[in-house]
């Protein structure tokens, strides 16, 4: 039967090991062979690997289906497991769930900085490998982040808005993404009871953006990336183009629960602040499970125009301690 878009496996019976009739290529496992009376669909030479166990055996739900293992050849997947182009680990606009406590030098104030999203992918045509695939994928986007004051009172004051769909393509060494994204900022109601008027100043900031990034790792745990986008539509101050740039350092694969440190750095830079904007650093440990995602714990060290663009003109400070969870 074909399982997994194409690879091709013979009939389902319990896994038997034993040597392979027709032979194998050095330094490859043995291949089951055929049960008794049964004939395979195509050579065992030319099957792709299989996991030990079907993913499902329970006659209530269907027939067994036996799942391939990574390999080589494209297919289709609906809901691929790992992503092609994976957000940027120190990119603050960037969709993930994480939080971080932080203190805000020039103002002299605490808050927490939150974001609530994510991203997946829902088509793609190419290799199933989770950490380097090749091919063609349709991610979806979203991602929501807020500002809180880091008091007794917890005031939600300023939160951005995300979503957005990316095309992305690997190849090699190489990723690529194509985007088409959507932003708003807006001032929390907390806030504005806070402060009479402040309705008033509220801008109402808006990019809707295309976007053209590159992705390449010349060594397996090192990331450098860079990133054009530019606004078809815009208001409240924003301006039509803006550029990151930046690297991520950490042993690549699965890390288990010892985890490796990490080293992220990305620099934005935006033409509503005449090309200024900032630089966010991030270090600390660092844990990612077999389908890439990260969990990650460290300090966060960001100097330059505001996160939050509802202040997005304001020169900021910020140190403090994160939790990351990344797609």
């Amino acid at each position: 039967m074909l399982v997994n878009g194409g690879a091709v496996a013979g009939p389902y019976a319990p896994m038997s090991y034993e040597p392979n009739p027709y032979g194998v290529p050095a330094g490859q496992p043995p291949v089951q062979a055929a049960p008794g009376g049964a004939a395979w669909i195509a050579s065992p030479g030319t099957n792709q690997p299989l996991f030990a166990a079907p993913f499902n055996a329970d006659p209530a739900w269907g027939p067994p289906v036996v799942g391939a293992g990574p390999g080589e050849f494209w297919c289709w997947q609906l809901m691929p497991k790992g992503l092609i182009y994976h957000s940027y680990q120190a990119g603050v606009h960037e969709p993930r769930l994480a939080i971080v406590a932080e203190s805000e030098r020039e103002s002299h104030q605490s808050f927490w900085d939150g974001t609530l999203g994510g991203r997946v992918g829902l088509l793609r045509y190419g290799t199933n490998d989770i950490f380097f695939p090749h091919g063609w994928e349709l991610d979806v986007e979203a991602a929501a982040m807020v500002r809180l004051t880091f008091d007794s009172i917890r005031d939600f004051e300023t939160a951005d808005y995300r979503v957005g769909v990316p095309l992305t393509y690997g190849v090699d060494n190489w990723q690529f993404k194509f985007a088409i994204y959507h932003l708003s900022s807006h001032l929390g109601d907390e806030f504005a009871i806070a402060h009479p008027g402040s309705l008033a100043d509220r801008i109402n900031y808006v990019r809707d953006s295309l976007v053209f990034g590159a992705s390449y790792f010349p060594q397996p745990f090192m990331r450098l990336y860079a990133e054009t986008g530019w606004c078809f539509h815009f208001d409240g101050g924003a301006q039509p183009w803006e550029f990151q740039f930046g690297t991520e350092l950490s042993k690549a694969g699965p890390t288990g629960l010892q985890g490796t440190p990490f080293l992220a750095i990305n620099a934005h830079l935006r033409e509503d602040v005449d090309f200024g904007g900032d630089i966010n650093t991030e270090a600390g440990w660092l844990w990612r499970n077999e389908t890439g995602q990260l969990m990650r714990a460290g300090v966060q060290y960001f100097n330059g125009k505001s996160s939050q663009y509802q202040t997005f003109n304001n020169f900021e400070q910020q140190i403090g301690f994160g939790l990351w969870y990344d797609f």
